[in-house]
């Protein structure tokens, strides 16, 4: 995954692995779009944006994700099948201002019915020693905050639009 700070979240969706891996996988930029918008923003914008609360203010920038590649493994008589996502992000405005990440999203069942989200990514903090420093002192905790919420929404958007 190479260099920066490393950053690693998970959640689950209770929905089975192929419902979820197909979501994921026929259309990543609408699932990330409906799930990390607020509503009133969606009907203006269709942006992902992370958001993280600072002292109860909520703070949040719109981002770019790319999906670069999809990568699927099939399950065997030994393993389980897995999906991988390779994405990137980085701030949609003043990107020199914001971190920018490289991720692997891995989608793989727990159960027949529940369905895992693992998110690693690393991120090159902003601002070259300056952005070190911030990113020493507090940056660290609101990227890790910002990356946490992003899956969570993402799951959570899940977890109420599949169908059983």
């Amino acid at each position: 995954m190479g260099k920066g700070r490393e950053i690693r979240c998970f959640d689950y969706v209770n929905h089975p692995y192929r419902q979820v891996r197909d979501a994921l996988t026929r259309d990543p930029q609408e699932i990330f779009n409906a799930a990390t918008s607020a509503a009133a923003s969606r009907a203006q914008k269709v942006a992902s944006q992370l958001r993280v609360n600072i002292g109860g203010i909520e703070v949040g920038t719109e981002i770019a994700i790319s999906v670069k590649e999809i990568e699927e493994q099939p399950g065997g008589a030994m393993k389980q099948p897995l999906t991988r996502l390779e994405l990137e992000w980085e701030a949609e405005k003043r990107p020199g201002l914001f971190p920018f990440m490289r991720a692997e999203l891995s989608i793989y069942p727990l159960t027949a019915t529940e369905t895992q989200l693992d998110l690693r990514g690393r991120y090159d903090p902003p601002l070259g020693l300056l952005g070190d420093a911030v990113d020493a002192v507090a940056g660290r905790r609101i990227a890790d905050a910002s990356v946490h919420r992003f899956l969570n929404d993402v799951a959570d958007y899940l977890r109420r639009t599949l169908t059983k």
